[in-house]
This record gives structure tokens, sequence and C-alpha cells, in this order.
């Protein structure tokens, strides 16, 4: 049996239908396509087009023991993500911790008490 585009390790079918909408039908067009070109389909950053790509060689190739190593790889990705949303909300908090304080002391200097 021929592999579907949805065998690959990491598309499912909306990610499917927009690579077929691309020209990236079948498994071998996403393993000979270029990383470049696979970042051109929406939804796909240099990453995802590598992992992929290579998910993509992996399944024509029947060598699957490479696709968990990219997932790992991605997995790590995420950390730096969760930290950089962290420190952001953070930034916010700070901003409107300073504003509540600044704005209690306006209010002070008028005589009015804070609640």
């Amino acid at each position: 049996m021929k592999p579907e585009i949805t065998d690959i390790k990491g598309i499912g079918p909306s990610a499917a239908k927009i690579l077929v909408e691309h020209g990236l039908a079948t498994p071998a067009a996403l393993a000979n396509a270029s990383v470049a070109e696979i970042v051109n389909v929406p939804g796909f950053s240099e990453v995802r087009a590598a992992a992929v790509k290579q998910a993509a060689a992996d399944l024509l190739s029947g060598n699957v023991a490479a696709g968990p190593a990219k997932k790992t790889a991605a997995v790590k990705k995420q950390p730096v993500a969760v930290a950089e949303t962290a420190s952001k909300e953070k930034t916010k908090k700070d901003k409107k911790d300073k504003k509540d304080k600044s704005k209690g002391k306006k209010d002070k200097k008028k005589g009015k008490k804070k609640k």
C-alpha cells in the first residue's frame, strides 16, 4: 500500500489539505522538496518544515527510528517559548503594579484613601 501524506508524522488532515493546495500532495513530494519550499506553505516554520521533510523521507525508506528524535528536538524548543511567555506576563504584571503604586501616591496627595 502506497503511503499517504497523512501517514507522515506531524501531518494531520488540515496540514495535508494546505500542503496539497501548494503542490506537495505526496510523501515523495515532501521528501524531495527543499525546506525553503515547505516554509512557503502557511503554518510551516523552518523547524517544522525540516522535521516534516525528514519524517517523509523516513516514511518512504521505512526508517521510523528518526521520527521520535525529531520530535524530541521540537520539544526542546518549547521551554524557551514558555519562558518567553512567562517573562512577558511578568513584565505586564510589573507594569501594572508600578501603575497601581503611582496611582496610590496620587490618591494620597489628594487626601483620598485607596481601597
